[in-house]
C-alpha cells in the first residue's frame, strides 16, 4: 500500500541518516530475496571505547552524585544517567546531521515525569502519562536555557534532549539532576557543544546555605536558587524564588552555588576524557560571509545609524524604518551577490544593524529611545479599573508597555491540585495562589491563533507568580487568581505583570506584607577575537524589546523594598563572570526602589476592606446532634443549598464547616436556608433518663414518628423499642396517629445526633433494660444507675 511504501522510505532515510550522522556506528544490512527494501538486522555501537559503562562519583555539598554513561540508550548520540540518593534521571541527546530549514537553533528539550518512578499509577481516565504538566514544561525551559547558549553560533541542526525520570525517592528533586544529565549527554556525544556545565540548587536554612537541599530542608528554606555554570566560574543560567531575602545573602548564595558546580563539571570532563569523545565535523555553520557583511555595512550604515539615534521613534515606527532600509539593502546585495543564499543576505543585514546598535551603547552610551543606561521609562499606574472586579490595576511602562491585571477570589476548593510526581517531590498537594499570563498577538501588532497557553506564557506567568507568592498571607481564606493580560509589549512584560499584580492585590484588599516591583536588566558586551573573553560591557536598566533582541542578557529581578523575591537570568553568551551578575543585581535593586516609589503614589498599602461585591467566607459550628439535619440524607440538604444559593460548603473538622459565597447576597440566602433546616430542637431541655409523653404523628412499617413537644421535628421510634414482644408493624399494638404514649429519653446518638427514645424500657425493670441497651447499642450510661437489685423511675 501507499502507507507501507511511505513508511519503508522513511525507515530507509532514517537508517542512512544515522549512518551519515555517526560514522562510528556499524550497521549491517541484508537484502531480502525479492530485493525490495533494506532492513537493518543488527546494530552495534562503539561508545567511545568498547566495554561496560563508566561511572564517576562527585562530592557535591557533602553528598554523593553519580554520573554514568555507556550502559543505557546507546543508540543515542549521547546518553547519561545522574543519580542523587535514590532519585535517578536518564538524559539522551540526538542531533541530525542535515541542517534544518529554520533560521535559528532548533533545540527541543522534553522533561517527562513518569508516575512509575514514584511508585504510582496516573489517575487520569487512561491511567497513563498524557500531555506535559506545568512542572514538566517549566523544568524543560530551565534545561533549555542552561544548555542553549553553549551551542556554536550558526548551528542550525535539529537537536532533541529527552529527560526520562527513572526513579524518585521523594527526598531529592530531579530537575537539577536533569540539567547535569543534559550537560553530560551533550559532552559525551559527538554533537558540537562548548560545555560542559554543572548545576546545583542552593537553599537558605536558618541563615546557612545548603547545596541540593532535601525536600524537608526545602520546606523551611527561605531560598530556592538553581545555578548553572560553565568552567572558570562562568554563570550560564539563574532561576530563583526567595522569601524576600536580603541582597547580600542572595549574592552569597550565588557565589556558593557557582563554586560547587565546578566539581560537577570536573566529573563530566573526566568521563569525556575516559571515553575519548571526538566531536563531529559539521557540514556548515550558518554564518554571514564577511564580504557580504562589509558590503551591507557600506550600503546601510548611515541609514541605520540615523534611525537608531532618532529617539522620537517608538517601537512600530522604528521597526518600519529599519524594515524599509532592510528591503532596499537586500535588493542591492542580491544584485551584487547573485549566487549568495537568501539566508546569507538576510543575516548580513542583521549583523550590520546589530553591530551599529551595540556600538552606540558601548562607545557613545546612547540608547535608541534617548535614555541613559540606568534610566527607567515613564511609568503610569491605575487601580480599581472596574468596580465589579475583586481587584484590578493597569501598569504602563514607556510608550508601549501596558499590563491589565485582575484579581479573583474563590473558595479554597478551587486551589490548583498538583500531579503525583510533583506531590512526591515537593510535598505540596495544592496551592491557593496562582498567576496566569496572557500574551495575545495584537500586543505586538500581529495576527495569530488565539489558542491555549504556550510554553512562553507559562514561563512568564510562573516567574511573576514566584515574585508575588512570598507576600501573600498564608492564612488567607480564599484561593487567589491573578490574571495578567499584556495589551502592548515592548520588553519585560513579565516584570510589568509582577508590578501590576502587586497593585491589583492591594486594590483587592489582600493584606500583602509589602508591594513588589520588577525590572529587566540588559547587557551589551565586547569580546576579544582571540580568547573570546569579555573586554568591555554595559548594563542597561529597563530594557526595550529591541535591546533584548540585540543584547546578550535578559536579567529579570523582582522584590520588595527590603529584599528579593524572584530572579531569572537568560544569556546568549556561553557564560559571564560573577562580577557582572553582582553589578546587575545592584543596578536592578536601585531601579526596583525607584519603581516602588512611583507605585506607592498610586496605592501605598492594601485597602483595609475587600470590595462589597467580593466573596464572603463564614464558618459555622454544627454540633454532632445537628449534623444529620444539616447535611441531610445522602447530603441532600448540602446539594440543595449549593444549587439554590451558589455557595460552596466544605467540612473543616467534625463540627466545623466553611461556607463560601461569591457575593454577600448569596451568603444571606445561605444563612436563611441553614436556619430553616437547623431550627432549634432544644427549646425544651430534655433530661437524660426522664419519661415524657409523646404524640404519634405518623405510622410507618419500621415504627412510629413521634413528637415530644409541638415545634419539634418528628423522630422515629423503631419497632424494636415499642414493646418487649417482637413486632413487624406498629398496628399490632393498636397504635394510631394522634395517640399519646409514654417514652423514656436516652440522649442523642454521638455518631449521627439522632434522639434515642424507648417505650419498651418502661415495661421491664431498669437494670435489665440498661444492660440490654448497653450490649446492643453501645450506649454507656455511666455509674449513676445501680447495677444490682431493681430500680424504678
Amino acid at each position: 500500500s501507499a502507507g507501507a511504501m511511505a513508511a519503508a522510505r522513511g525507515c530507509g532515510r532514517a537508517a542512512l541518516g544515522s549512518w551519515v550522522a555517526a560514522p562510528w556506528r556499524r550497521l549491517m544490512l541484508l537484502v531480502p530475496p525479492d530485493g525490495c527494501s533494506l532492513r537493518p538486522v543488527s546494530v552495534r555501537r562503539a561508545a567511545g571505547k568498547a566495554g561496560p559503562g563508566r561511572t564517576v562519583t562527585v562530592d557535591v555539598g557533602g553528598r554523593k552524585m553519580e554520573l554514568s554513561s555507556g550502559k543505557l540508550a546507546r543508540f543515542a548520540d549521547g546518553s547519561a544517567v545522574v543519580q542523587l540518593g535514590d532519585t535517578a534521571v536518564m538524559v539522551t541527546a540526538v542531533s541530525k546531521s542535515k541542517p534544518s530549514a529554520s533560521q535559528f537553533m532548533p533545540l527541543v528539550v522534553d522533561y517527562r515525569q513518569k508516575a512509575a518512578a514514584a511508585g504510582r499509577i496516573p489517575t487520569n481516565y487512561l491511567r497513563r502519562e498524557l500531555g506535559s504538566t506545568d512542572k514538566e514544561i517549566l523544568t524543560s525551559r530551565v534545561i533549555d536555557r542552561s544548555i542553549r547558549p553553549l551551542f556554536p553560533v550558526g548551528y542550525f541542526y535539529d537537536t532533541q534532549i529527552l529527560c526520562n525520570l527513572l526513579a524518585v525517592d521523594g527526598v531529592n528533586d530531579p530537575d537539577v539532576l536533569a540539567i547535569n544529565g543534559a550537560s553530560a549527554a551533550l559532552a559525551l556525544s559527538d554533537i558540537p557543544w562548548n560545555g560542559p556545565i554543572g548545576a546545583v540548587r542552593v537553599g537558605l536554612v536558618d541563615g546557612e546555605t545548603v547545596i541540593n537541599p532535601t525536600r524537608k530542608e526545602m520546606s523551611s528554606s527561605a531560598l530556592n536558587l538553581v545555578v548553572a555554570a560553565a568552567p572558570q566560574n562562568q554563570v550560564v543560567m539563574l532561576e530563583a524564588t526567595a522569601e524576600n531575602i536580603l541582597q547580600q545573602d542572595f549574592c552569597h548564595a550565588i557565589k556558593v552555588g557557582v563554586k560547587h558546580t565546578q566539581q560537577i563539571i570536573q566529573g563530566i570532563q573526566q568521563l569525556v576524557k575516559e571515553r575519548g569523545v571526538v566531536k563531529r565535523t559539521v557540514q556548515k555553520l550558518f554564518v554571514a560571509p564577511e564580504e557580504i557583511v562589509e558590503c551591507a555595512n557600506k550600503l546601510a550604515f548611515n541609514k541605520i545609524y540615523a534611525v537608531f539615534t532618532d529617539s522620537s521613534h517608538d517601537k512600530i515606527s522604528r521597526d518600519e524604518a529599519i524594515n524599509k532600509i532592510r528591503l532596499e539593502t537586500e535588493e542591492q546585495l542580491k544584485e551584487k551577490f547573485p549566487e549568495a543564499e537568501p539566508y546569507e543576505i538576510i543575516e548580513s543585514f542583521n549583523v550590520v544593524s546589530k553591530d551599529i546598535f551595540r556600538n552606540l551603547v558601548l562607545t557613545e552610551y546612547r540608547r535608541c529611545d534617548g535614555r541613559d543606561l540606568t534610566s527607567l521609562r515613564d511609568i503610569k499606574c491605575e487601580v480599581n479599573m472596574f468596580k465589579m472586579l475583586h481587584g484590578s490595576a493597569l501598569f504602563q511602562r514607556g510608550q508601549t508597555q501596558v499590563v491589565l491585571c485582575t484579581v479573583t477570589f474563590d473558595s479554597i476548593e478551587s486551589s490548583v491540585k498538583s500531579d503525583l510526581i510533583s506531590t512526591a517531590v515537593s510535598g505540596i498537594k495544592d496551592k491557593n495562589f496562582m498567576l496566569h499570563y496572557e500574551f495575545p498577538p495584537y500586543a505586538t501588532n500581529e495576527i495569530g491563533k488565539v489558542t491555549g497557553m504556550n510554553r512562553r506564557e507559562l514561563g512568564h506567568g510562573a516567574l511573576a507568580e514566584r515574585a508575588l507568592k512570598p507576600i501573600i498571607p498564608q492564612d488567607f481564606p480564599f484561593t487567589i487568581r491573578v490574571t495578567s493580560e499584556v495589551l502592548e509589549s515592548n520588553g519585560s512584560s513579565s516584570m510589568a505583570s509582577a508590578c501590576g499584580g502587586s497593585l491589583a492585590l492591594m486594590d483587592a484588599g489582600v493584606p500583602v506584607s509589602s508591594a513588589v516591583a520588577g525590572v529587566a536588566i540588559g547587557l551589551i558586551t565586547k569580546c576579544s577575537l582571540e580568547k573570546g573573553d569579555i573586554e568591555d560591557y554595559r548594563l542597561l536598566t529597563d530594557i526595550l524589546g529591541i535591546e533584548d533582541y540585540y543584547g546578550d542578557m535578559d536579567f529579570k529581578m523582582a522584590g520588595t523594598s527590603k529584599g528579593i523575591t524572584a530572579l531569572q537570568v537568560d544569556l546568549k553568551l556561553p557564560g559571564i563572570p560573577i562580577k557582572i551578575v553582582m553589578e546587575a543585581i545592584q543596578q536592578a535593586t536601585a531601579a526596583k526602589r525607584e519603581i516602588l516609589q512611583i507605585m506607592n503614589q498610586t496605592l501605598a498599602k492594601p485597602r483595609p476592606n475587600r470590595k462589597e461585591s467580593g466573596p464572603v467566607v463564614e464558618t459555622i459550628h454544627v454540633p454532632l446532634s445537628k449534623r444529620l439535619r444539616f447535611v441531610g440524607p445522602g447530603a441532600y440538604n448540602l446539594k440543595k443549598l449549593q444549587a439554590q444559593t451558589g455557595v460552596t460548603v466544605s467540612q473543616l473538622d467534625e463540627e466545623t464547616y466553611s461556607v463560601f459565597a461569591p457575593t454577600p447576597s448569596a451568603m444571606h440566602e445561605a444563612r436563611e436556608f441553614i436556619r430553616e433546616i437547623c431550627k432549634d430542637d432544644q427549646e425544651v431541655n430534655l433530661e437524660f433518663g426522664a419519661i415524657y409523653t409523646a404524640t404519634i404523628t405518623e405510622i410507618r412499617d419500621s415504627g412510629v414518628m413521634v413528637k415530644l413537644y409541638p415545634n419539634m421535628t418528628p423522630v422515629l421510634l423503631h419497632n424494636s423499642q415499642l414493646d418487649q414482644r417482637k413486632i413487624k408493624h406498629p398496628s399490632a399494638l393498636g397504635l394510631e396517629v394522634g395517640q399519646e404514649i409514654q417514652v423514656k429519653y436516652f440522649g442523642r446518638d454521638p455518631t449521627d445526633g439522632r434522639m434515642r427514645l424507648s417505650r419498651k424500657i418502661l415495661q421491664s425493670p431498669a437494670t435489665t433494660v440498661l444492660k440490654t441497651l448497653t450490649d446492643k447499642n453501645s450506649i454507656v450510661l455511666g455509674d449513676t444507675v445501680p447495677q444490682s437489685s431493681t430500680s424504678s423511675q
